[in-house]
């Protein structure tokens, strides 16, 4: 891996391949990272997270998941984040130990949600234990609400923290609560702390009040348009900005609306990249032909400012 830069610019929320009868398919990783850093231009992932089903995989399957990353994006990718979160803190910790050993740039942690903590110090507190197994890593609190149901603040989360976590390096702030964001980098005057953001559709609000970049599934097949966003808005050309956020929302509010999970991305991801990313893993069940129709349809006919 190259030396460690900042983290900012996108970051692919990777999908996890699988082969028709369910189990993880590393061949096609190698494929797949040249994909993302060749036509895509992105060259950050975020690995075993939501998009890529990481809850639903076995602790050894995310172990493999990360090593094949991390050995097919060594020379080619700038950050390799590995998500270890899970419902229990010993296979946390055990899984933050093993992304410390094959060098990973960065380990992220969702907040646990069956038996969830109810306050900051009881969450962060997990976050520790979690953090203190991978000393020299870099950590993220990987904040996504609508699915955790742990509704504690970031803005709150923050005070103090790096005197209780000396390796938290910012937070993968999956919510729509844009005041909650600002007021983390309002509070982020050394600009110590990263934040990325994870609603791809409203990353222009986001990058208006100061996140750094975006981790998002949507960078697997629009990381090129996205990143020409990410060009206007820094030049400032808000109003070519604004027409590549409003052309990502136009499809992704038309693929919301017929149903629109893990299950139809992959499909999405599939038909754009040529690489078989395989069906979900259950309870997901796999996306409808009719909507690998109207989505296929619906993304052909958009005509991108750069002329596609």
């Amino acid at each position: 891996m190259t030396p460690r830069k900042k983290l900012k610019g996108l970051v692919a929320a990777t999908i996890t391949p699988m082969t028709p009868d369910g189990k993880i398919n590393l061949p096609v990783i190698r494929q797949y990272v040249d994909y993302l850093v060749n036509e895509q231009n992105v060259k950050n992932v975020f690995v075993n997270g939501t998009t890529g089903e990481g809850l639903s995989l076995s602790i050894q399957e995310r172990k493999q998941l990360a090593e094949e990353w991390m050995c097919q994006g060594k020379d080619k990718l700038d950050h390799v984040i590995i998500h270890v979160g899970a419902l229990n803190l010993p296979e946390c910790q055990e899984m933050a130990r093993h992304a410390a050993a094959i060098g990973a740039a960065g380990i992220a942690v969702i907040a646990p949600f069956f038996f969830k903590p109810t306050n900051k110090d009881e969450l962060v507190a997990f976050l520790q234990k979690v953090a203190s197994e991978a000393p020299e890593v870099p950590f993220y609190y990987y904040h996504i609400p609508p699915l955790t149901g742990v509704k504690i603040r970031v803005e709150e989360l923050l005070d103090g923290i790096k005197a209780q976590i000396p390796t938290f390096q910012g937070v993968k702030f999956s919510d729509t609560d844009l005041l909650d964001l600002a007021q983390c980098i309002n509070k982020n005057e050394t600009g110590e702390f990263e934040f990325l953001y994870g609603v791809d559709e409203q990353l222009l609000g986001a990058l208006a009040v100061g996140a750094n970049g975006a981790v998002g599934s949507t960078y697997n097949y629009l990381g090129r348009q996205t990143n020409l966003m990410l060009q206007a808005f820094a030049k400032p050309d808000f109003a070519l900005a604004q027409q590549y956020q409003f052309l990502t929302g136009e499809f992704l509010n038309f693929v919301i609306k017929l149903g629109f999970g893990v299950a139809q991305t992959k499909a999405v991801m599939t038909f754009v990249s040529g690489i078989p990313m395989g069906p979900p893993r259950l309870p997901l069940v796999d996306a409808s032909s009719e909507f690998i129709t109207k989505a296929k349809a619906k993304l052909d006919s958009i005509v991108w400012p750069n002329g596609d």
